[in-house]
């Protein structure tokens, strides 16, 4: 049974850095691609980064890019996503999410229960 497993959100302040981990279990971490999505309340889930078996990176914008950083350790089967310079737009519940392919636009396969990152002004 495969399980997707987030931490580390919470309530932070505007301006404050928080990273996100993801422990996998029941795959094989090292041959998916991990990714980071968000949805904040009364909109669409939204795709923030992905990282590919290989340590191959991409980000939905040069924005998120800025501030976000996602890494994996496949000793540890777990997915990170640091964030730093949070501003209350980026109140949302993160998930991350797991697809045996690296080809861009194809689903992913499992999901994360998600955690909630909450930003005050």
């Amino acid at each position: 049974q495969v399980q997707l497993v987030e931490s580390g959100g919470g309530l932070v302040q505007a301006g404050d850095s928080l990273r996100l981990s993801c422990a996998a279990s029941g795959l094989t971490f090292s041959r998916y691609t991990m990714g980071w999505f968000r949805q904040a309340p009364g909109k669409e889930r939204e795709f923030l980064a992905r990282i590919t078996w290989s340590g191959g990176t991409t980000y939905a914008s040069d924005a998120v890019k800025g501030r976000f950083t996602i890494s994996r350790d496949n000793a540890k089967n777990t997915v990170y996503l640091q964030m730093s310079s949070l501003k209350p737009d980026d109140t949302a519940v993160y998930y991350c999410a797991a697809r045996r392919t690296s080809l861009p636009g194809r689903p992913y396969d499992y999901w994360g229960q998600g955690t909630q990152v909450t930003v005050s002004s």
